[in-house]
């Protein structure tokens, strides 16, 4: 029988809803796996808007401390995120974007315009994305928008 220890590592490295979409041949079911938990794309967003440290993380989500946790581990152990000491002594880390995770730029903005389109707040949308380049608006393809964020905070529309 194994110890609730175990138990707990296994939660943390698949997830706390277990693997749903094993028997799912989707390349959509298997992303799921990595980003589909209520605060992972929240945290990578936030992330690709210059929120980097963990304390930063936790006042700007309003998430706990545990699942904040939680999900940075995992994105850290799936290459989404990566760790950089900031400060050795106590260490410190920030968390950055890697390559992989910057792919899923484009997503959560397309992800974004479709809340904005379909589940509007009444004050209007309350990010705005930008072109780095020309400060313009993506178009429906993102074909104006680089591949990675600006490295700007992110401002209220």
């Amino acid at each position: 029988m194994r110890g609730a220890g175990a138990h707990l590592v296994d939660v943390l490295r698949r997830g706390p809803l277990g693997r749903d979409y094993e028997s799912q041949t989707c390349s959509i079911a298997r992303s799921l796996e990595i980003v589909g938990e209520r605060w992972s794309l929240l945290v990578v967003r936030s992330v690709a808007q210059g929120i980097h440290r963990f304390d930063e993380l936790l006042d700007f989500l309003g998430v706990t401390r545990s699942v904040l946790s939680t999900r940075l581990a995992r994105l850290v152990d799936e290459g989404v995120l990566e760790r950089r000491p900031y400060l050795h002594h106590p260490p410190r880390f920030e968390y950055h974007l890697t390559a992989k995770g910057q792919e899923l730029w484009p997503a959560l903005v397309h992800l974004q315009r479709w809340g904005d389109a379909h589940y509007p707040e009444p004050g209007g949308a309350p990010w705005i994305v930008e072109h780095v380049g020309c400060g313009g608006s993506p178009g429906r393809t993102l074909s104006a928008i680089a591949a990675a964020p600006s490295s700007r905070r992110p401002r209220p529309a």
